[in-house]
């Protein structure tokens, strides 16, 4: 029989190695409400939208915020950042079938170009100090290696922030098209973090990470919601231009109300 970690031996793990992954959060009937949730926004939206572009939704939608605030994604994001935690962006992001996507390419006698994400830091561009950033992957399918999954590098958060460069190769699905140069990387040393649908992993704003294309002929879909503790603060610096117009306290008291309390009145 396996034993569940407790939520210190978690955090020990967390700070570590940069990552966990296989925590449980959603139960079937979460996960139904949750997938159904999302195919309403894929219908309203159209697929390519929904691909990347639903950004800070948990403003909007009831059953979105219920994610960001579940008692299985906090409990050990307190664990991690400490009681104190604000919300500090989310955003869906899927990785739809090669199939699917090529389809239009293949009429047009092109190669597709197939979304994948480079190896980098996400703290890279975010424009704030003073505090960690826990990043959630809170997996809607089934992640594994046919259909992207998350490739982190153990123990990379301790090498600080590396150089990052404008990616030379299309499909890169970061916003500022970012990567760490390969000759800086062990990828060797790279593991993989698949997941059942409900489950999720949590990775250190430091700890490099990539994933693949989506080569399968199924969806990869998965809610990321950004942490910090209130200690964080924004910062201007033209070099991280990242804003942040939607946090929330999600957790404990804010003593020094560094960003905004955006909590949404959802009915």
């Amino acid at each position: 029989m396996t034993m569940t970690p407790s939520l210190a031996e978690m955090a020990e793990t967390y700070w570590k190695h940069g990552f966990l992954t296989g925590v449980p959060v959603l139960d079937p009937e979460e996960l139904e409400r949750a997938t159904e949730g999302f195919s309403t926004l894929e219908r309203e939206f159209g697929l390519e939208y929904a691909q990347y572009s639903l950004h800070n939704v948990h403003l909007k939608y009831r059953w979105v915020m219920s994610l960001a605030i579940h008692p299985k994604v906090l409990e050990p994001i307190k664990g991690i950042l400490g009681p104190n935690v604000i919300l500090l962006d989310s955003r869906f992001i899927c990785k739809y079938p090669t199939k699917q996507k090529s389809h239009k390419a293949a009429c047009e006698s092109q190669k597709p170009v197939l979304p994948y994400v480079a190896w980098h830091q996400d703290i890279r561009y975010w424009g704030f100090e003073g505090g960690s950033v826990a990043s959630v992957w809170l997996a809607l399918d089934d992640v594994d290696r046919e259909n992207g999954v998350l490739q982190v590098i153990p123990g990379s958060h301790h090498q600080g922030l590396l150089p990052h460069i404008t990616s030379p190769n299309p499909g890169n699905m970061l916003t500022a098209n970012q990567e760490i140069p390969e000759h800086l990387l062990n990828t060797s040393e790279a593991v993989e973090c698949p997941l059942q649908a409900g489950q999720m992993s949590v990775h250190d704003g430091l700890t490099v990470h990539a994933s693949e294309p989506n080569l399968s002929t199924r969806r990869r879909c998965g809610f990321v919601i950004r942490y910090v503790p209130t200690s964080a603060y924004p910062v201007q610096d033209p070099d991280r231009p990242r804003t942040f117009n939607a946090t929330v306290l999600v957790s404990g008291v804010d003593e020094y109300h560094h960003f905004p309390n955006n909590a949404p009145n959802l009915q």
